[in-house]
């Protein structure tokens, strides 16, 4: 079938293939390709035509929500619909299986009305009922109905200290509902899942992009908290019965084939526990340089900095600024049979094909700093502790790097230059520090402006930051604002990539290090040498198009000098 404006109609045993399709969850990916349609969009089209119904697109259409309210929500879940627009006595009821004659007719028979539906993509369709009636709607509706009128006891039961208060929690229904929570968090891509104890019921919000969205629920969802939590302890393999102090455990599931470790950290608040876990999706992550986002001259100092003998080489940033990601693109970078990388995490984050990797436990006395002394005597070539925290472990990390050996690790500063005075703070004398840091790499990460909706922005000079470079601004068109669609979930913004400050230790710098001097004049001299700033770093990916104005602003601080 060829292409352009036209669309062919589909006959009668075409029609029969794509109804069995959709019947049984067939991919109509594959219907499209064997009835020879460039597109599902292109088969959903002539599949309308042929019905004499229309295609909506759901992204642009207007919903009445006031529908919702007399609208029996169990046949959206049933049926796979939506109530869309309503005048008079005639409803538009948004479908995913047009042929589906019964649903339609179930649906004009509950509401009293004349029902006309329109044909929708069952993605869009499905996303349309999450955003609407929330995560684990449907679950939550059965397990009102099977407990109803007994919502004191229930939470009553599960506030005991016994092993059979866990009853609840165990039911298949409630077991669906978690396990709802934690796939729609995979499928949209969160990094963290908190679950929050409020006065009346629970709060939960997915962590997209660096930034807490909040999840629609269903109301009656705050009725089962308690057997919510007690499911996540009992997934993460956590005493149930212990309300009084912090917990942390480790659920590991699998999701449409792709194996997904979450960390559970649980602690005790005024309204109840409230949890939140982490979302380390293996089949997510690769970890390449070239693939964290640095501009050309970052990245080929920083391929020659890892490639040194030994030394330090620290990565620096707040939490959930990529330091570890960074560092694990770079041993996977220098990776070789012929040396030996040992690294002392704590956690543990992702497992690293061919590197030795030790979790730190420090209620058996494995500290950091003890393990990297044990680390040197399996003859390592390269080393990476996970954070540089104390004396003891800044010290040990030192001496390492003098005995020939490639050290890696974080700190939590502002900024690159201020790693020499950090480390001397914490009592590693000053020539040592000037001697064996190698480099310091500061970083952020600032959100991706989404590609599908973002506009030019169109600021004044007046409106627009003292530093920003006007006169680097070669063409306006490629700076852009955020908007806001279905697909980037109305933030704006779709993905990440990262800034970063590489700072190269020199002469000049090591004197100045040496002699304690404020790190101002440090980043002075640092830029003197052709180091880039965060902030520069950040205007050069809105010239480029990749971020905006207001994301550098929101992670990013004006340099002092310039």
């Amino acid at each position: 079938m060829s292409h352009g404006t036209y669309l062919p109609v589909l006959d009668q045993n075409h029609l029969k293939t794509v109804s069995r399709a959709i019947k049984h969850d067939r991919p109509l990916e594959e219907v499209a390709a064997e009835l020879e349609f460039s597109s599902v969009r292109d088969l959903l089209t002539a599949t309308a035509n042929a019905l004499g119904i229309e295609l909506v697109d759901l992204e642009k259409v207007e919903v009445d929500e006031s529908l919702l309210q007399d609208f029996p929500i169990k046949l959206i879940h049933r049926f796979e619909l939506f109530p869309l627009s309503r005048s008079a006595n005639v409803m538009t009821v948004a479908v995913s299986n047009p042929f589906d004659v019964l649903s339609i007719d179930t649906v004009a028979a509950a509401t009293r009305t004349m029902i006309v539906p329109v044909l929708a993509s069952a993605d869009q369709l499905r996303k349309l009922i999450t955003s609407h009636l929330g995560v684990g709607a449907e679950t939550v509706d059965g397990l009102v109905a099977q407990h109803a009128g007994d919502e004191s006891e229930l939470l009553k039961s599960l506030d005991g200290q016994d092993l059979e208060n866990a009853e609840l929690a165990q039911q298949a229904s409630v077991v669906r509902l978690v396990n709802e929570i934690l796939i729609e968090a995979i499928k949209v891509g969160a990094s963290d899942i908190h679950v929050e104890a409020r006065e009346r019921g629970l709060k939960l919000r997915y962590r997209i992009d660096g930034v807490l969205q909040k999840q629609a629920t269903a109301r009656e969802m705050n009725q089962f908290r308690t057997a919510i939590v007690t499911r996540l302890k009992i997934m993460a393999k956590l005493n149930i019965a212990e309300k009084r102090v912090p917990q942390d455990g480790r659920i590991q599931v699998r999701a449409k084939g792709r194996e997904v470790d979450i960390r559970v950290s649980m602690i005790p608040t005024l309204h109840g526990e409230s949890v939140v876990m982490r979302v380390l999706d293996k089949n997510n992550l690769t970890f390449t340089l070239s693939g964290v986002g640095m501009c050309d001259d970052n990245y080929a100092r920083f391929k020659r900095l890892i490639r040194l003998p030994h030394g330090i080489i620290l990565v620096t940033g707040p939490t959930g600024s990529g330091k570890t990601t960074t560092l694990y693109s770079a041993l996977a970078e220098i990776k070789t049979e012929e040396n030996k990388i040992i690294t002392t995490e704590d956690p543990i984050e992702y497992q690293l094909d061919g590197i030795n990797q030790i979790q730190v436990n420090s209620k058996v006395g494995l500290t950091f700093s003890s393990s990297l002394r044990s680390i040197l005597r399996h003859d390592p070539d390269i080393v990476l502790v996970g954070e540089i925290r104390d004396l003891e472990t800044a010290e040990n990390a030192t001496q390492a790097s003098l005995t020939g050996h490639l050290v890696f690790s974080t700190l939590h500063t502002n900024d690159a230059a201020s790693a020499f005075m950090r480390l001397c703070d914490m009592g590693v004398e000053p020539f040592l520090v000037s001697s064996t840091v190698q480099g310091v790499m500061a970083q952020r990460l600032v959100r991706r402006v989404c590609q599908d909706c973002c506009e030019p922005d169109i600021r004044s000079r007046a409106d627009t930051p003292e530093d920003f470079p006007w006169d680097q601004m070669v063409q306006r068109s490629r700076v852009f604002r955020q908007v806001g669609c279905p697909n980037c979930r109305g933030t704006g913004y779709k993905g990440r990539l990262g800034l970063f400050e590489l700072l190269e230790a020199n002469e000049e710098i090591r004197d100045l290090a040496t002699r304690r001097v404020p790190s101002g004049q440090i980043v002075s001299a640092a830029r003197r040498a052709g180091m880039t700033t965060l902030r520069e770093d950040g205007w050069k990916k809105v010239l480029a198009g990749d971020t905006t104005v207001d994301e550098v602003l929101r992670v990013t601080t004006a340099d002092e000098s310039r």
